[in-house]
């Protein structure tokens, strides 16, 4: 009954996929899928189902070469006749599909570990755990796991364009090969849908939010059905972004009003040639009336009438719409208040299936902001958070930072909505990151920059998750079990954005990077209109800095909830980390720290580059319990280069801020500049 499975064709196809990941050696291209054993003592695997996703099981579990006494017996209560024995269908019904349990029993008289679902997609996720507890040496018995996913939705959006770049992208070209599609699939598309269902990642965006109405041709679709019969058998469901104005572009039709009857039938025909083609398809991403894309309100139509147009279209087929609330208008006099002025007067009128999709921030993915008030409003829509795990105004992938102490600032973070389940965590209905991956052989150009796409894919699964111990178990599988090594580099990665936020834009400050979002500018005062320069968001003078965003201010603070509105709107209450971001302070104002804020501010900038420096020195002393040549001198390149452009932003920012208020540096600045 505990044989070993033999090797189907299929199976073997698949482990030839993955041998060839391996290949190339420690190059960072095999991302956190580093296992293959080589004990003397392989346990035995017993895998029911004869499914294409029941050979990915068989293929990854081969492929790790276990060594242990006890068997691995996976499989569904419909597909295995052991599980239906142990009469586990209540616990597997609570968990939901792609719940699984892991837990150790005895079979014939032997000790095995069973890996159990109600479904063989929760079969694949509890495969991927129980392989990551084998990386991380946490595979002992007794093991008594239960999980299920805490969002439905946890899906990457990818902006990459059909002529192969990406907006926003730091790892070289897009991995979709159009030209190639749907005749050839490139091996890496395998590889992508395993690091993806390892994670829990159920879907995937493949176009840019800047969307091409080519994506929706008959042409790309047929290209787009080929990734989805890849990914089918991974969880994965594909979605796209639709533009608007398709039905004028594509369609030839005079208008996109979502109104016109025309329209209508042109967006319910295409939605059905979709699913002709790709039954699961997942629906559509849609960024309207946002920096130039065509939208509803080019028609005085609201986002209520547009999102639910394309709803409709899809209902009948499952599918959803997810309607980003990234908007802003050049006559705001605080860009951070437009999305929920337009979007909180819709509440309550969108369908069912439309989740607006709001950005962790109320800017723009920047180094540090308070969460998005939409996400203690809107209570009768649904929502999702989006986040970006390429680093646009964090380094771009140059820079090591880890970002999940960032998103668990926001995913924790209480908005005090009515109701006991008040954190953005409980808010919302589905999560979104903006993937960083590219054509570079380790997929993130940065080896440590994998650590977020991992990150994401472990926070969208369960939000309770601590940073740290993320951090810990990507490390055990990416570079070393070593305890001591491992603690190390936690720690290095736990203070990596706190650092960069130190020598970049400390205490709320944001938006200080010019057209490239790269280099510091504050003395950026001219552009195409005033909220593209940093002048506007920092407010700089003789007397003090900030952006006035209090009750006195422009009032963004009232778009918070009581108790939190009173508590940022006074300047002795507001957290001192977002003080800048809603309050113009003067420079002689008294920190908690006894520091005047010219003071801290200085003190900020300089720990920051010492701490980037700090990174440095921690990297070069673990070259021994690294092992691997290529991979640690790759990553030391990138933190000489951090290193050296963190004192970079700290003289910069602080030469042009000493510019301004003409104060002496402090003492132990002018010591320790360079």
């Amino acid at each position: 009954m505990l044989g070993r499975a033999s090797i189907t064709a299929p199976l073997a196809t698949i482990l030839l996929l993955i041998a060839a990941a391996g290949a190339r050696g420690e190059d960072g291209s095999k991302l956190w899928l580093r296992y293959g054993g080589s004990g003397d003592h392989a346990r035995r695997i017993v895998v029911r189902g004869q499914s294409p996703t029941c050979e990915i099981i068989r293929a990854e579990l081969a492929t790790a070469h276990l060594s242990g006494d006890e068997a691995i017996v996976v499989g569904t209560p419909a597909n295995s006749d052991l599980i239906r024995a142990l009469r586990w269908e209540s616990d597997l019904s609570e968990i939901g599909p792609e719940g699984f349990v892991i837990r150790s029993a005895e079979v014939d008289g032997r000790s095995a570990i069973i890996v159990a679902s109600s479904n063989e997609i929760g079969l694949l996720y509890g495969t991927f755990h129980l392989l990551r507890l084998a990386q991380s040496e946490s595979l002992k018995p007794p093991i008594a796991v239960s999980q299920k996913p805490k969002l439905k939705l946890r899906l990457l959006n990818h902006w990459d364009n059909l002529d192969g770049s990406i907006e926003r992208g730091y790892a070289g070209e897009s991995i979709w090969k159009w030209d190639e599609l749907p005749e050839k699939l490139d091996p890496r598309y395998v590889i992508y849908a395993r690091a993806n269902a390892s994670i829990g990642v159920n879907g995937v965006v493949l176009n840019n939010v800047n969307a091409s109405p080519r994506s929706l041709s008959r042409e790309y679709l047929k290209k787009t059905a080929a990734l989805a019969d890849l990914w089918r058998s991974y969880g994965i469901r594909v979605y796209l972004t639709a533009n608007f104005a398709s039905p004028k572009k594509l369609g030839n039709l005079p208008t996109a009003d979502p109104l016109d009857a025309r329209v209508i039938a042109w967006w319910k025909s295409k939605a059905d040639e979709i699913y002709q083609l790709i039954p699961d398809f997942g629906g559509f991403l849609v960024k309207a009336n946002s920096e130039g894309q065509p939208g509803p309100q080019d028609y005085r139509r609201t986002h209520a009438d547009g999102a639910n147009m394309l709803a409709d279209a899809l209902a009948s087929h499952g599918g959803v719409v997810m309607w980003r609330a990234f908007v802003y208008d050049s006559k705001d006099p605080d860009r951070a208040k437009r999305a929920y002025a337009e979007f909180t007067p819709l509440d309550g009128k969108f369908r069912l299936n439309v989740i607006v999709q709001a950005k962790n921030g109320p800017i723009d993915f920047q180094p540090r902001e308070p969460f998005h008030p939409l996400f203690g409003a809107m209570n009768q829509t649904r929502r999702a958070a989006e986040l970006q795990i390429t680093q646009e105004n964090l380094g771009q992938q140059k820079h090591l930072v880890y970002l999940a102490p960032m998103w668990k600032e926001c995913l924790d973070a209480d908005t005090f909505a009515p109701g006991p389940a008040s954190t953005v965590a409980k808010q919302i209905d589905a999560i979104a990151g903006v993937a960083n991956i590219g054509s570079d052989t380790n997929w993130c150009s940065h080896h440590f920059a994998q650590a977020n796409w991992y990150a994401f894919g472990r926070l969208a699964w369960d939000p309770d998750l601590s940073a740290e111990q993320i951090a810990d178990e990507w490390i055990a599988q990416t570079f070393t079990t070593d305890a001591n090594t491992r603690a190390k580099l936690t720690a290095m990665m736990m203070s990596s954005w706190e650092t960069f936020v130190s020598y970049s834009e400390p205490l709320g400050l944001h938006h200080w990077v010019a057209g490239d979002h790269y280099a510091p500018s504050p003395w950026h005062d001219k552009d195409v209109r005033p909220e593209f320069t940093a002048t506007y968001y920092h407010r700089a003078d003789s007397e003090g800095i900030g952006f006035d965003r209090t009750s006195r201010g422009s009032g963004a603070v009232n778009q918070y909830n009581s108790p939190l509105r009173e508590q940022l709107d006074d300047v002795n209450t507001c957290p001192e980390k977002l003080l800048l971001w809603f309050h113009h302070v003067p420079w002689s104002h008294r920190m908690r720290s006894g520091r005047t804020l010219w003071e801290e501010l200085c003190a900020h900038y300089e720990s920051g580059a010492e701490n980037a420096r700090a990174m440095q020195a921690t990297w070069d002393s673990l070259k021994d319990q690294i092992g691997d040549e290529q991979r640690f001198r790759e990553v030391a390149e990138r933190l000489a280069i951090q290193s050296r452009d963190a004192a970079a932003w700290r003289d910069k920012c602080l030469a042009y801020f000493q510019s301004v208020n003409h104060l002496p540096m402090p003492s132990e600045r002018k010591s320790g500049a360079e």
